[in-house]
């Protein structure tokens, strides 16, 4: 009854929730999950309807000026086969995209700020945009650059921005980043509240599951994501890449079973307190079990993001270990309204299903 009467304070008072109330949903036994995730998918529907969005996902290069400890794409790792897409064939996949009536698409790429990878991520914006007359949503995760660029990008037609804090522990972020300028919290902080006065709709989120992090984190974490008051949000299982310095904790970090429950319950929760920001249902689940994605899409999740990339490249975007892949756009959408059935929710095709919370504030 106990945790009955916290999901019904947080719905009455629409989204506030104490550290202490959030931990212990995260802690819920079976019972009390299942209370939880019949509310969240109630919120969901009242909110934001029984419905999914897809981006499909392009992932332009996996040359990366940073090195995360955790990160399979990393500076530092040798065992990466590079590429860069050439800027007719992400033209090609962009086309695919519209042919497919896709609401929208997302430019992801490791990190660069040299003056050619600008103004190729800004050609590609720009065709994009004229090449869908505008109807074209367009999300890019590229990492941490100046307010300049983020503005030439804007203006360039791109309009959310997803710049992942990976933990909001600061202790345990600077546990997962090397100890230096370019891995700075602070500045992470400083980029997320550039991005919104650039106008973005802005995303972070957080990896599941990391060795050292307890549910107190993970709670203060989804209260973090409340406080800096982000539209969408793309979380979801840490899962260990060898190729990393983090390649030696796989005994220290939850099994598959328990990432995979965290990882429904923060979707579920970040639902319940922010009811009308978009939640993606990650690719990651997926790599764990078959089924996860789409019931993160049950307890919550309203946005999916099909990896679009060519194969070839698309084999040797390794964030982390058995990546999934799928060769070919139609399997995939196919696939996809398959899962969304099963789970009572409809694709939405030809639509951007931008962040309610954002249209409001």
């Amino acid at each position: 009854m106990h945790i009955q009467q916290i999901l019904n304070n947080i719905v009455k008072t629409q989204g506030n929730a104490s550290e202490q109330e959030i931990n212990e949903l995260l802690n819920a036994n079976e019972a009390d999950t299942k209370l939880l995730f019949a509310k969240s998918e109630e919120v969901k529907k009242q909110n934001v309807g029984n419905f999914v969005y897809l981006r499909g996902l392009i992932e332009l290069s996996n040359y990366c000026v940073k090195d995360c400890l955790y990160c399979g794409i990393r500076k530092s790792n040798t065992h990466v086969d590079r590429y860069i897409i050439d800027i007719k064939d992400v033209f090609k996949r962009i086309d695919l995209a519209i042919e497919n009536n896709y609401s929208s698409i997302v430019i992801q790429a490791g990190e660069r700020t040299d003056d050619v990878f600008i103004n190729t991520v800004t050609e590609i914006l720009e065709y994009a945009k004229q090449k869908s007359n505008g109807e074209l949503g367009i999300t890019i995760s590229l990492g941490e650059q100046t307010k300049d660029v983020y503005q030439k990008w804007f203006n360039a037609g791109a309009h959310r921005y997803l710049l992942r804090i990976e933990s909001s522990d600061r202790d345990l972020f600077g546990s997962i980043h090397p100890k230096n300028q370019n891995h700075s919290y602070n500045t992470r902080l400083q980029k997320l509240n550039e991005l919104k006065e650039v106008g973005y709709q802005i995303g972070s989120g957080v990896m599941i599951g990391l060795p050292k992090q307890t549910t107190k984190i993970l709670a203060q974490d989804l209260l973090f994501l409340k406080n800096i008051d982000i539209d969408m949000c793309g979380m979801g299982p840490y899962i260990i890449s060898q190729d990393t310095p983090m390649g030696i904790y796989e005994n220290e970090i939850p099994t598959d079973e328990k990432r995979i429950e965290l990882s429904l319950k923060m979707i579920a929760i970040l639902r319940l307190i922010m009811p009308k920001i978009n939640i993606a249902s990650t690719t990651a689940l997926q790599t764990l079990a078959e089924r996860a994605r789409e019931e993160g899409v049950r307890v919550g999740a309203n946005i999916l993001m099909p990896n679009i990339t060519e194969f070839n490249n698309k084999k040797n975007y390794n964030l982390y270990k058995k990546k999934t892949t799928i060769t070919e756009i139609d399997d995939d959408l196919s696939s996809i309204n398959e899962q969304m059935n099963r789970v009572g929710n409809e694709v939405k095709l030809g639509m951007w299903g931008d962040s309610l919370h954002f249209a409001e504030r």
